[in-house]
């Protein structure tokens, strides 16, 4: 196991249905086969992360392929960084959500890749593990993580937070970071439905202090959502749930609606 204790930080190891550190420290598996390693005195709230109706929303969004081409795009850089390596791989998915695209690439991208998901949503993090069995996940802070140094190969961190400090001491010197961020034009149009004058996303290098950008890919492409409980679905999963009224929902729902979707997506190396 690569996990360590959320409380001493000593190695975790597997006795049975439970994960155990020499301090005697246990933590059970859950039985769809999480860990729960967010203890409850370093929640910021009673049930943190994205809430079940925005997991549902983007489980039923994913599920229907529009962010296809961008799993695809991240499994194929995956697969470019990890050409040279054979074997004992070890990846993460960052806020790994309900699992999408950690499933995708468990099954897309190098077979020899073992992979680990951590999201601190319970939900998401009980959906994930309800869909990609063959992955290790765990409900935890991306500014906590609860895994020894120099554990991992390759990070990707779609749209997901995270501490610069956690992802120098958790990814190996010779590793890299895939992270996915909105791109200038991604969903353009519903910042017109909201704002008089939107502002399109920066097309500048993402920054992550100690890192550097070794390779950027923009991928652009448009999507057209005919079904209501599309449009109603991207809605709930987006930040535009809060700026939106029950009428503009209504009205954006109504109708066909044609978007943009623009991610930047960048691969970085420590900067040693």
């Amino acid at each position: 196991m690569l996990f360590i204790c959320p409380l001493c930080q000593a190695p975790l190891s597997r006795e049975h249905s439970s994960a155990r550190c020499p301090q005697n420290h246990c933590f059970d598996f859950a039985k769809e086969g999480y860990l729960n390693l967010l203890p409850v005195q370093k929640k910021n709230s009673i049930d943190p992360g994205d809430n079940k109706a925005m997991m549902q929303a983007r489980r039923d969004f994913l599920n229907n392929g529009f962010y296809q081409p961008l799993a695809k795009q991240v499994a194929d850089l995956i697969n470019q960084q990890s050409a040279a390596q054979q074997e004992n791989i070890q990846a993460l998915d960052l806020g790994c959500g309900e699992g999408y695209y950690s499933q995708y690439f468990a099954v897309n991208a190098n077979p020899n890749i073992n992979w680990h998901g951590l999201d601190i949503s319970k939900t998401a993090i009980r959906y994930a593990a309800k869909r990609a069995k063959s992955i290790q996940f765990c409900i935890a802070s991306a500014f906590d993580l609860p895994f020894a140094a120099q554990q991992f190969d390759c990070i990707t961190r779609i749209y997901a937070p995270s501490d610069a400090n956690e992802l120098q001491r958790v990814l190996k010197n010779d590793g890299c970071i895939i992270s996915v961020s909105p791109g200038p034009r991604h969903l353009f149009q519903l910042k017109q439905a909201i704002y008089d004058t939107p502002k399109p996303h920066s097309e500048a290098p993402s920054e992550i202090e100690g890192f550097i950008v070794v390779e950027q890919v923009q991928l652009t492409y448009p999507v057209t959502l005919t079904q209501s409980q599309d449009i109603a679905n991207l809605l709930e999963m987006t930040p535009f749930a809060y700026k939106l009224t029950a009428t503009q929902k209504q009205q954006l729902s109504s109708q066909p609606l044609m978007l943009d979707l623009d991610f930047k997506i960048e691969v970085f190396k420590k900067q040693i």
